[in-house]
């Protein structure tokens, strides 16, 4: 990392280890949700801070999760990270030169992987130091995915490279990155068409979808072709999976549940509007936002439909009794989770960033300048973890105390 890196990260770890005294000076600015209109719907302020950039010439770009920390991309670069129980800023870090084209950063337990420009940088998850940087030999289309072997990214020309870890890191370790980069290609791929969708890994298999329309299925490690399924129109939503279905949404008006592995139809559903938004799995039940056609609550192992509201635009969180979501009005309107029914809203139109979080029950949103709130149910202090229920930390147990004789 050169120097004027290292000081950047030492001056915003500092600032971060004093978030009570920035919490002070934010919340004298006004423009925080009062605390008695979060308690009419049995909710709380968590936290709020704020992202570093420049509030006068930057803007939000990005914004993604883990079960740990949110990270927070200006359109200058910075990448910040916070601590999502208690909001503490972890780290902050320039990538890149400034205003390049950034995609949203992806993690696992030890990197936070992030692409801008035609660079692919890996930071440490707990500091933010720059652990590798390697050259793309394409433009990348969307964000990457990684596994414990492979980085995997697509490309606009559409190709599929998988990077292999164990020499990125034995090149890093000579010091012969970003210089030998292309020596890190374990494979790639050709598809028909512009890469639109972030892989999807399950095991021995990568999913990818091309504006073409098409699915492709192929094998981690040899890139084999374990199958192809064909739309009749773009496919321009994120995927998602749910153990073994592979949810696909098309412009073709329909989402497809797929058989991860096989490729298999296992149910489709018709919307009859264009999908451009991820579907959102939450245990059992998949959230979809098709364009102007409100938001459906599915069955996630049938695709049969619990609710449908359409006077929602955008599926924001949930928890086990209530969705949040957006309206044309910009307000956070809360749903009934069992009935899709309308319960309740809050006039946050500042906040205009929104995150659709399906990892989590926290409500994360921001302004463009920057400012980031979580919001949570009252008495729920802890997170409830949607994706990976078993990455929620080990609470020691009390014994009663004995009653009094």
């Amino acid at each position: 990392m050169t120097s004027w890196r290292a000081l950047l990260v030492t001056t915003f770890c500092l600032a971060a280890a004093a978030p009570a005294a920035l919490g002070q000076s934010l919340s004298t600015r006004g423009g925080l949700p009062a605390a008695r209109d979060l308690a009419r719907h049995g909710l709380v302020l968590d936290w709020h801070n704020h992202a570093t950039m420049n509030p006068q010439r930057d803007r939000v770009a990005h914004v993604s999760s883990d079960e740990s920390a949110l990270y927070v991309q200006a359109s200058v670069g910075i990448i910040s990270a916070f601590d999502i129980e208690t909001g503490a800023k972890k780290w902050a870090i320039q990538l890149g030169r400034r205003d390049r084209a950034s995609h949203p950063a992806v993690s696992n337990d030890e990197l936070v992987i992030v692409s801008s420009g035609m660079q692919l940088y890996a930071l440490d998850k707990q500091t933010g130091n720059s652990t590798w940087t390697i050259q793309l030999p394409a433009h990348p289309a969307t964000s990457p995915a990684i596994d414990d072997e492979r980085i995997y990214i697509g490309a606009l020309d559409g190709s599929m490279y998988a990077f292999d870890l164990k020499k990125i890191d034995r090149l890093y370790d000579e010091q012969r990155l970003p210089q030998w980069s292309h020596q890190t290609i374990a494979w790639r791929y050709q598809a028909d068409g512009e890469i639109t969708t972030p892989p999807v890994l399950s095991g021995r298999v990568v999913n990818f979808a091309t504006r073409r329309g098409s699915l492709y299925s192929v094998g981690v490690t040899d890139r084999r072709l374990m199958f192809q399924f064909l739309t009749d129109r773009p496919v321009a939503a994120p995927m998602a999976a749910s153990g073994r279905i592979l949810l696909l949404a098309s412009e073709d008006f329909t989402i497809y549940g797929l058989d991860i592995e096989t490729g298999r139809v296992i149910w489709e559903f018709v919307t009859g509007l264009p999908i451009r938004r991820k579907p959102a799995v939450v245990d059992d039940d998949v959230f979809v936002n098709p364009t102007r056609g409100g938001l459906h609550s599915l069955k996630t192992a049938t695709g049969r439909r619990n609710w449908w509201n359409p006077d929602v635009t955008r599926f924001l969180a949930a928890t086990t009794s209530t969705v949040f979501a957006s309206d044309d009005s910009g307000n956070v309107v809360l749903l009934s989770r069992e009935t899709g029914r309308r319960t309740g809203s809050l006039p946050l139109r500042e906040y205009d960033v929104r995150y659709s979080n399906d990892r989590t029950d926290r409500l994360f949103l921001a302004t463009e300048s920057g400012r980031v709130i979580c919001i949570h149910e009252a008495g729920r202090e802890f997170p409830l973890f949607h994706r990976f229920p078993d990455k929620k930390p080990i609470l020691p147990d009390f014994e009663p105390e004995p009653a009094e004789q």
